[in-house]
């Protein structure tokens, strides 16, 4: 490594350590000096994507920049009004030669059954997905349960996404070079993956904890996922954007939001590497893990690494939880 390639790598580990320079907007405008280049100019034409949670903030971003990029977007929310108003703004503001279009899904994550049954749906509208974004989330104060009586964040952030990757995947793999992504957070790195009281049903309700916890399940769902379709053309990545300005932050942790809020993102810049991990499948190490373009560690130096028994008992309760809901596919 040359030099200014070892300075560029220290930089970078200095930004990503130091946790308020990385995580802010600082960290992005001084790592896009180096990062590698955007995707060129229809990148996604005639390609299909769904982003989940894009009625708002980052997600709504994902769905702009893909359609800029000639993309088509099955933008996904839950609430039908929500899901047409952004399909509707997306649809102003990219120009009509960008070649890519919006299509409305209306969709709870949070209810399996749900998911299943549009899942179903959209295999009998198209034969083809090139990315799916599982970007759909929340941090409720109240601890509250799904029509199959799981804790809300669980089902969203982990079984939700695993009964979609799991039925779509028909659709993946007939795109020969399709991309997942989980959107995971940093703040997952407060928390170690454990499978005691997944449904957060002992003490009280810490809503941000549990974010937390669930934030650490996405990252190793996807790592497990990605591991399952090595040798495939189906890639799997979790990321995590940052501190970004969403309504999401605002409502849920207003006084960090007052904090910090001349350094946060903005929602482009939160939604950055997954539009470019999508549209550029760059190739990448052992890890899953992104932020910034850049791949990084999925634990600090003094924490340490997930214990594969954990893992197994994680992965054999999603199962569980899932069992009858997720499809079984080829």
């Amino acid at each position: 490594m040359t030099l200014t390639g070892l300075l560029t790598k220290a930089a970078d580990i200095a930004l990503d350590r130091s946790v308020v320079l990385g995580y802010t907007r600082i960290g992005s405008s001084i790592r896009r000096r180096w990062w590698p280049a955007d995707p060129p100019p229809g990148a996604m034409k005639g390609k299909r994507v769904v982003v989940t949670g894009a009625t708002a903030g980052i997600g709504e971003a994902m769905a702009e920049s893909f359609v800029r990029l000639g993309a088509t977007v099955h933008l996904l929310g839950r609430d039908e009004m929500k899901v047409s108003r952004s399909s509707s703004a997306i649809r102003r503001s990219v120009p009509d030669d960008s070649g890519g279009s919006v299509v409305e899904e209306v969709c709870d994550v949070t209810d399996l059954e749900a998911v299943r049954a549009w899942c179903a749906d959209l295999r009998g509208r198209i034969d083809t997905l090139h990315g799916l974004v599982h970007n759909a989330g929340g941090m409720p104060k109240e601890r509250t349960e799904t029509p199959q009586g799981h804790e809300t964040q669980l089902a969203c952030h982990v079984l939700g996404p695993q009964v979609m990757t799991q039925e779509l995947l028909p659709l993946l793999r007939n795109a020969h070079g399709a991309s997942v992504v989980f959107m995971s957070s940093g703040g997952m790195y407060t928390t170690p993956l454990s499978v005691e009281d997944l449904e957060s049903r002992n003490g009280e309700y810490d809503g941000v904890r549990v974010y937390a916890r669930t934030k650490r399940m996405q990252v190793v769902l996807a790592d497990q996922w990605a591991r399952s379709l090595a040798g495939t053309d189906i890639r799997v990545e979790s990321i995590h954007p940052g501190w970004v300005a969403t309504p999401g932050v605002a409502e849920a942790l207003p006084v960090f939001r007052r904090l910090t809020g001349p350094l946060l993102r903005d929602v482009a810049d939160g939604a950055d590497t997954a539009v470019w991990l999508v549209a550029t499948r760059p190739e990448s190490g052992p890890g899953h893990f992104w932020h910034d373009r850049a791949q990084r560690p999925t634990t600090f130096g003094w924490q340490r690494r997930e214990d594969p028994a954990v893992v197994a008992a994680f992965m054999a309760e999603v199962a569980r939880m899932t069992l009858g809901i997720a499809r079984e596919s080829d």
